[in-house]
């Protein structure tokens, strides 16, 4: 009978560092959601910024954004994807869709227009590897924009 109560109050003991762990592991999980909406709210906002700053991307923010908030909140994940705004640039983007032809052609004039003019009137003559990094920059991008798929657009 004895060992019985032993065994008994071993398993309440198993059971209570299970709880404990269990806990941990809850607030663990608590903290890493707080987390992943806090970091998708300052991509959401990096993301806007990205709308009116030419250099400043909005695409990866914005996928950065869908990613921390589809592994903590549905909500504002939902949120975001039915947005007025870029929702169904997401949408499109997210389901491979691409990118209409005139949108492309707008995104690559802004962007050699903002590095242009930030070359020629913000970077002094002698920083030449400044230059040289915006050209190379703004080759990438624009390489990048040209093998997305173009989306037919419906006349």
């Amino acid at each position: 009978m004895e060992d019985t109560t032993s065994l008994d109050a071993s398993n309440v003991g198993d059971t209570a560092r299970l709880d404990i762990a269990e806990a941990l592991d809850d607030a663990g999980s608590r903290m890493k959601r707080v987390l992943l909406v806090v970091a998708g709210t300052l991509f959401v906002g990096l993301g806007l910024l990205g709308v009116v700053l030419p250099v400043l991307p909005t695409t990866p923010f914005l996928l950065l954004a869908a990613a921390c908030y589809i592994r903590s909140s549905r909500r504002l994940y939902h949120w975001l994807l039915t947005n007025r705004f870029f929702g169904e640039y997401l949408r499109r983007f997210r389901d491979g869709e691409g990118i209409p032809l005139p949108t492309k052609i707008w995104a690559i004039c802004l962007l050699w227009l903002s590095l242009g003019s930030s070359s020629l009137l913000a970077v002094p003559a002698r920083l030449w590897w400044v230059r040289l990094i915006l050209l190379v920059v703004g080759l990438g991008v624009t390489n990048h924009i040209a093998r997305i798929p173009t989306r037919r657009t419906r006349p």
